[in-house]
């Protein structure tokens, strides 16, 4: 990509001498031909549904937080997190979810957070996106060793 963008540089600036030019432009036609090809390529497959445990560690992104504004924003980090694993705008919070982390009050949210989240299908039909994200709460003893699954739909 780099060699990509010199040679469309020394398109657009003229640089070296007659011949190298007169070269370019006989291979302008072919670098034409050949991004059309990497911008059809981009395009990216339609989502799956598809459901996956993380982790969340609360703890490092409420640093800093005033005391009276950390549950509220433990649950947008949430809904960013799952916005960025999932790729859908439209996050649906469970409320057993909600509960957990509200339950030590709104300064003491629990350090980590075992989620589910599973992208689904819109029902809707009249909707704007395609998938949404539903997230819930996994209830566990211990976060230690644990890894991001992908949980088999039943």
């Amino acid at each position: 990509s780099h060699r990509l963008l010199t040679l469309s540089a020394a398109l657009l600036y003229g640089f070296g001498s007659r011949h190298q030019q007169a070269l370019r432009r006989a291979h302008t036609s072919q670098l034409q031909v050949a991004m059309a090809k990497v911008v059809k390529k981009s395009g990216r497959k339609g989502q799956e549904p598809v459901t996956r445990d993380y982790t969340i560690h609360l703890h490092k992104l409420l640093q800093k937080i005033q005391f009276k504004k950390r549950a509220g924003r433990a649950i947008r980090e949430i809904r960013k997190f799952a916005a960025r694993a999932m790729t859908t705008k439209d996050i649906r919070i469970d409320t057993k979810l909600n509960k957990f982390v509200w339950s030590n009050g709104v300064r003491n949210v629990p350090t980590r957070v075992r989620i589910r989240l599973s992208r689904k299908r819109n029902e809707d039909e009249e909707a704007k996106e395609k998938m949404f994200t539903l997230v819930q709460h996994v209830p566990v003893e211990s976060f230690k060793n644990l890894q991001t699954e992908t949980v088999k739909d039943e």
